[in-house]
């Protein structure tokens, strides 16, 4: 994503402290998986069903389901993807500093 990038850019400064908030909607699964270095990433479903899977550093792959009011956090270093049932909306809350992204 484009501005995800140019935020980056923009807010670099902001360091290991700054956050980016983030409302996003979606209606098919994520094309690939991403992952914060500096800190936690704490997800929260506003409406619809979401399936988190997050790849640990040792290799463990975690999966939970989120509903409406239901959150995770993606710890540092872990890669995290999702699965979307139908449509869902969530919130994000990233440290974003660092953030890498993988094909699917």
């Amino acid at each position: 994503m484009r501005w995800y990038m140019d935020y980056g850019a923009r807010h670099s400064a902001d360091g290991a402290e700054g956050r980016l908030v983030s409302l996003f909607t979606f209606t098919e699964d994520w094309a690939g998986w991403e992952m914060h270095p500096a800190g936690d990433e704490v997800v929260v479903c506003l409406t619809g069903t979401m399936v988190l899977t997050q790849e640990f550093p040792d290799g463990r792959i975690e999966q939970v389901t989120l509903g409406p009011g239901e959150y995770a956090v993606n710890p540092p270093g872990v890669w995290h993807t999702a699965d979307i049932e139908g449509e869902a909306s969530a919130l994000f809350i990233t440290a974003g500093m660092g953030t890498q992204n993988r094909p699917r």
